[in-house]
């Protein structure tokens, strides 16, 4: 992490959170997803409004959890059951540790409760695909069905 910022902090997230972090990842999206999914499919998704349905949902039922700095909301990750459903840090604050730092976190919180969990990235999105194996995850299955193509990733308990 970069000198001069505090260590960043990770709670769990509140109704008041809801507009920042719909917005981070409007913003995420719209940064970084059309490089592999395209520019049709990046406006669709964000203009349907899914994305935001997505947290929001997520925020009702629990498992959201919002990375601070400074104050300031840079990411969010939504747990569920054994999964990480969504992870992202602001674009703006890639390459600080804060992507590490934030799925460290969820890794803690899953490893306690399952003793296998899992993630699911696009096939195309070489960036993350690459961070999640550099972080210990094992690379599985294509996973075909509604929407784009997914890769899953899997992690025990028993790994570092």
């Amino acid at each position: 992490m970069s000198t001069g910022q505090h260590r960043p902090t990770i709670h769990p997230a509140t109704r008041e959170d809801l507009d920042t972090l719909q917005a981070l990842a409007r913003r995420t999206i719209d940064t970084c997803y059309r490089g592999f999914l395209g520019d049709k499919a990046v406006d669709w998704f964000i203009d349907s409004g899914a994305s935001d349905t997505h947290v929001k949902s997520h925020l009702e039922r629990g498992g959201v959890h919002c990375l601070s700095q400074d104050g300031r909301i840079v990411g969010l990750s939504i747990l569920d059951g054994p999964t990480v459903d969504l992870m992202m840090v602001d674009s703006d604050h890639h390459r600080r540790g804060l992507g590490r730092f934030l799925l460290r976190h969820a890794e803690e919180t899953l490893l306690a409760q399952y003793s296998t969990i899992r993630l699911e990235t696009f096939p195309d999105n070489t960036a993350a695909k690459s961070f999640y194996e550099a972080c210990g995850w094992d690379h599985g299955d294509r996973l075909e069905g509604e929407g784009p193509a997914r890769v899953e990733y899997t992690k025990g308990g028993t790994d570092g």
